[in-house]
């Protein structure tokens, strides 16, 4: 196969991450030559691997957060990174964030680093398909990162940010996808969050 003629045929496929599988299936081939392809082509540098299996074009770009929905599924991008895109929490976040139903991994890639909180499948739920940086991928509503946030929070895996803005959170929808995680504690600190909010700010 052709370099060129591989590297427009996955462009045009808008196939910028893919499995093995998965080139094979494009460029209609035998398993054994799609392994050798990508595999002499991981040296020649046309190809970079992001993770066991998972491989994009060198010369593409496609955005983290996509690249996060590809690389570890089922997953949407939840907690810091949805919270930072929405503007709930100030700062910007390097790690791209994301909840899955299986094991909790994180991936330290060429692009960037990709982290994966376990969640129960029964509250995997409040994500949809948004548009950023042209391309669709699965990202949580305000107040299910926020939910999912405060439950990580309440398991102590994570400190909670004291700049927290809920401007933007529907308090009667954040408490709904509160309680589907089924843990007192867990309404409690949400429930805390606001009385803390509504406290007048000391000015030094």
């Amino acid at each position: 196969m052709n370099r060129i003629q591989v590297q427009e045929k996955l462009k045009d496929s808008g196939l910028l991450i893919f499995t093995p599988r998965e080139f094979c299936d494009v460029f209609g081939i035998a398993p054994k030559t799609g392994s050798v392809f990508i595999s002499r082509n991981l040296k020649s540098g046309l190809f970079i691997k992001l993770r066991n299996n998972y491989y994009m074009l060198k010369d593409s770009h496609p955005p983290l957060n996509l690249i996060a929905n590809k690389l570890y599924q089922p997953s949407y991008i939840s907690l810091e990174s949805a919270l930072s895109h929405y503007s709930i929490i100030p700062e910007v976040v390097y790690t791209v964030t994301s909840v899955t139903t299986k094991p909790t991994r994180e991936f330290k890639t060429p692009k960037g680093v990709f982290s994966y909180q376990r969640i129960k499948k029964s509250v995997f739920t409040g994500y949809v398909p948004a548009t950023l940086e042209g391309h669709v991928v699965l990202l949580a509503e305000p107040e299910k990162a926020l939910a999912d946030y405060l439950y990580f929070v309440d398991l102590k895996k994570i400190s909670l940010n004291d700049r927290l803005n809920l401007k933007r959170i529907n308090k009667g929808k954040l408490l709904k996808y509160i309680r589907i995680f089924k843990r007192k504690s867990l309404l409690k600190k949400a429930m805390d969050i606001y009385v803390e909010q509504r406290k007048p700010r000391k000015i030094y």
